[in-house]
């Protein structure tokens, strides 16, 4: 392509563009119809000189023409509180409630899974000595030991902190790596049950497990159930990769991997609530059936909001994905 007689031959319609994209006045109804189509002719022009002559300097004039005439055409959208509301009453129950046939099957096996690597533990002395010396064991099972100790080592506040970043960059892995064909999130998985069966079969062997699950369960209960969420929709996502179903792989992967990072903002804020626990709560004067009774109200109240609000926003045909105004087209597929 001869790039001065293609510039020569529609320098007209760029001016022409760019004009009525500066006017100051309402633009009448041929000046709008005309628009989209130079906004139309003008994406074209673009496309062909990036692939045939891509001139740095006229590229980047018609892509900031094409961007001002695309805001013009479509216009523009500002996220706003009503976004925020209908995220956390809407997209994000609903989102969890959709992926629940993952979940909560994974939260059962992982709960079965701890409880049988702590029983392992707990009852075989050459295990327990394979972890740590005994008396390290002792330190960390004694009363006053490091297990009581570590929910009150530092600040309630920079620890509830430090609490919640970890736990919600663990999440988000669960989420992110659950495209990687599921494995990364199944270790990620058991590396979790296995310090959790750690601590119940050590604190068991000492006779001191009623102690372990009064400082564990306060908390332990909302944090493992986002986990375990997180690492649900990450096997699903991994499984969408598999098996996409009706759809095109392409087209279901991104649906689901937009769900999962909008269930990454939303676990997020599920954690902070499990990190002030940890940190105030778990470490607190409280007596133990007090501080337990916070966590299974905070655990109750988590799966009423999935259950209620999620599901009647399912049922509503809220697919926890941005709206479809929002989305790129989808070309159609056969079943």
């Amino acid at each position: 392509m001869d790039l001065d007689v293609f510039v020569s031959a529609h320098r007209a319609e760029w001016d022409r563009l760019d004009a009525l994209l500066r006017r100051q006045r309402r633009l009448t109804g041929t000046e709008a119809d005309e628009l989209v189509l130079l906004y139309q002719r003008v994406g074209t022009h673009l496309s062909l000189i990036q692939s045939s002559a891509p001139d740095p300097q006229l590229v980047g004039r018609l892509t900031q023409l094409v961007a001002r005439a695309r805001s013009a055409v479509t216009g523009t959208r500002r996220a706003s509180w009503r976004d925020v509301t209908r995220f956390l009453t809407h997209g994000f129950p609903a989102a969890v409630y959709r992926s629940r046939h993952w979940w909560v099957p994974t939260a059962l096996l992982s709960t079965i899974v701890a409880a049988l690597l702590g029983w392992w533990i707990g009852t075989h002395p050459e295990v327990q000595s394979a972890i740590a010396a005994p008396a390290e064991l002792r330190e960390l099972t004694r009363p006053g030991g490091q297990y009581e100790t570590y929910y009150s080592s530092h600040p309630a506040a920079s620890f509830a902190a430090q609490v919640w970043t970890n736990n919600a960059q663990a999440a988000a892995m669960c989420l992110v790596l659950g495209g990687f064909l599921c494995l990364p999130v199944i270790w990620i998985l058991f590396q979790n049950m296995l310090n959790l069966g750690v601590g119940i079969g050590l604190m068991s062997s000492a006779g001191r497990l009623d102690t372990f699950l009064g400082l564990v369960l306060p908390h332990g209960l909302l944090e493992l159930t986002a986990v375990f969420v997180a690492a649900g929709t990450g096997l699903r996502l991994g499984w969408t990769l598999i098996d996409p179903g009706p759809r095109s792989r392409r087209t279901a992967l991104a649906a689901e991997g937009r769900a999962a990072v909008g269930m990454a903002i939303g676990l997020a804020l599920v954690l902070f609530v499990s990190g002030a626990i940890e940190g105030f709560v778990t470490p607190s004067g409280l007596p133990t059936w007090a501080r337990i009774g916070i966590g299974i109200a905070a655990e109750l109240a988590f799966l009423a909001y999935v259950y209620v609000l999620g599901g009647r926003a399912a049922r509503a045909g809220d697919m926890g994905d941005l709206d479809e105004s929002e989305r790129s087209a989808a070309v159609p597929t056969a079943a």
